[in-house]
């Protein structure tokens, strides 16, 4: 037993990078595959293991308690039991965890002009949301003053624009100009992103629009991908 703690131990001291650069050092922390998206799922609140494993493809239930325990011990996520009636383990970003956003939204930003991003590949709905942020063209909405709800299988999204400002957050979407229903979320990527006419994605990927579709239609506008490089 005490070997097999020594081997661990070299094996994770030799995944470093050995080098005082804070990159460096953030990539120690953060650069085990999975372990971004994993901190991508849990920007918009605490969530469940089983939601964080339904919403990352591919990921096994294994890899994910490595990364959550490794996130964990590097202070960058927390467990906490959600009170009754709920009674259940959530996990959750610490206060330290968040600063990390703005990492997010400029690394999206630079990979989207990749010429090998694939924007038609599925994407979860917390993505979705941190998508909207991040490529949200605030020219484009200024005097815009809207609240749309988004109903992306069981996630309840919100996302309020109002004087070239965007804001997304969980939420019930009663009293929205507009709610989207959509299932799977990469339909609401097909029409934001790939501009697909909202007649077809209602008819043929089974789109819902209740409210003001003319508010859906203008906050579309509001994203455009940018050009590939080179």
């Amino acid at each position: 037993m005490k070997l097999e703690k020594v081997t661990k131990e070299s094996a994770g001291r030799s995944r470093r990078y050995h080098d005082a650069c804070g990159a460096a050092h953030g990539l120690d922390l953060v650069g085990e595959r999975w372990a971004l998206l994993v901190i991508r799922e849990l920007m918009m609140g605490p969530r469940r293991f089983s939601d964080l494993r339904k919403d990352l493809c591919g990921l096994s239930a294994n890899v994910l308690t490595q990364r959550l325990e490794g996130l964990e011990a590097s202070g960058v996520v927390q467990r906490r039991k959600l009170p009754p009636p709920a009674s259940v383990q959530v996990y959750e970003l610490t206060d330290w965890g968040y600063e990390i956003k703005p990492v997010f939204m400029v690394l999206g930003r630079w990979a989207a002009r990749s010429p090998q991003h694939d924007p038609t590949l599925p994407i979860s709905a917390v993505s979705i949301m941190q998508s909207f942020e991040t490529m949200f063209d605030a020219g484009r909405a200024q005097g815009a003053a809207m609240r749309l709800g988004f109903v992306l299988g069981e996630d309840r999204m919100v996302v309020d624009v109002a004087d070239g400002v965007i804001a997304t957050r969980r939420g019930e979407v009663e009293g929205c100009d507009v709610v989207v229903r959509a299932t799977p979320p990469a339909v609401v990527a097909a029409a934001v992103y790939g501009k697909v006419p909202l007649a077809a994605l209602e008819s043929e990927a089974g789109m819902i629009i209740e409210g003001d579709r003319e508010i859906f239609a203008r906050f579309i506008d509001f994203f455009h991908l940018p050009e590939k490089a080179g």
